[in-house]
């Protein structure tokens, strides 16, 4: 066998074994309990602040919030889900496009504005009235006074009292 051969056959030995070993050389890191606790209230908070935003807004729009409060309240949610952004950013770290904090926090209440809006322009007015109908109508059905036997409240479309068994009839 030749000199160049063995040097050949020893340099794919060594790739191979560096390409099986790669795995065990690299070593995920995991999430404790504690930490994944954390990111779950940190998750909380952010849909907490978006949430504000998106009533704060509305409630601008419809005047409740006077135009010199309105840019201090938001400034002051914005920066309060900066911070949370950038805690969960420490925490679990991403790959985001978007990098700056209010911008990605601008964007979330922007989403969800557009699903709350998105499912209120689906509904039109027949819709409402058979709401509000069955609405009235179980309302109805609600108040019939109480049991003769043991007190407790019944329906008028009972015959006998849910509690006790007893024939309302």
């Amino acid at each position: 066998m030749e000199l160049g051969s063995i040097f050949l056959v020893l340099a794919v030995l060594v790739i191979a074994g560096m390409y099986l070993y790669a795995p065990f050389m690299i070593r995920a890191r995991k999430l404790s309990t504690n930490e994944m606790h954390e990111i779950s209230a940190l998750k909380a908070e952010r849909d907490r602040v978006i949430n504000a935003l998106q009533e704060l807004d509305f409630d601008f729009k419809l005047g409740k919030i006077p135009e010199e409060d309105y840019p201090e309240q938001r400034a002051e949610l914005l920066k309060k889900g900066s911070e949370i952004l950038r805690k969960l950013d420490e925490l679990e770290p991403i790959l985001s496009s978007a990098k700056d904090a209010e911008d990605r926090i601008e964007k979330a209440a922007a989403a969800q504005r557009a699903d709350s809006s998105s499912g209120v322009a689906n509904i039109n007015d027949e819709d409402i009235e058979a709401m509000i109908a069955a609405r009235r109508k179980q309302h109805k059905s609600k108040s019939a006074g109480f049991c003769p036997s043991c007190g407790k409240p019944v329906l008028t479309t009972d015959n006998f009292c849910p509690s006790c068994g007893k024939s309302l009839k």
